[in-house]
């Protein structure tokens, strides 16, 4: 049984909307940039969390084939065929969801750009002490999560360093995407 779901697109509403990726390990930011980017988009940008539908709706691991996957999908889907851009953000393993993702990127074509926050371990842990899961999620946890450059095939990444400021790459991110020019 396939992981993904593949609905057909409505042409009326969202021809003109955008889907903005954002990948990489926990700690690199992504959450950051994604509340960014609402804060300076306003209304009629909606965000779908890896973390909030698989760990929060559906209280599941991340494992290969998981339900999350399909609801990650058919979530993003339905927000940018209601008249949305869509920032789906999180770790979303290549392994995983690259299934998904592809199907995502081919469906929505040049109106779908995706970006990979390119953190290296040691900048996740300092990173991560700051966070308020500090304590529950261990050294050990994020050493296992962990995944140097886990990028999609075919080049379809901005991969953004971690040099990068929250600024820079919000800025980034609204330029390639397209939507700074509200």
């Amino acid at each position: 049984m396939s992981t993904t779901t593949s609905t057909s697109i409505s042409t009326s509403s969202s021809t003109s909307t955008r889907l903005v990726v954002l990948r990489g390990n926990s700690a690199s930011g992504k959450s950051s940039v994604a509340a960014e980017l609402r804060a300076r988009y306003g209304r009629g940008l909606a965000l779908v969390g890896q973390d909030n539908l698989r760990r929060v709706v559906l209280r599941e691991g991340d494992v290969p084939g998981g339900a999350n996957i399909g609801l990650i999908d058919l979530t993003v889907r339905h927000a940018l065929e209601h008249g949305f851009h869509t920032v789906l953000e999180g770790i979303l393993y290549s392994a995983h969801y690259g299934e998904m993702l592809a199907g995502l990127l081919g469906d929505f074509g040049s109106r779908a750009h995706c970006f990979y926050l390119d953190v290296p371990f040691e900048e996740t842990l300092l990173r991560h002490a700051t966070k308020p899961i500090a304590q529950q999620v261990t050294e050990k946890d994020l050493r296992e999560w962990y995944q140097v450059r886990d990028l999609l095939p075919g080049g379809v990444e901005t991969v953004i360093p971690a040099s990068s400021s929250l600024s820079a790459t919000t800025d980034l991110v609204l330029r390639e995407s397209g939507l700074e020019t509200r």
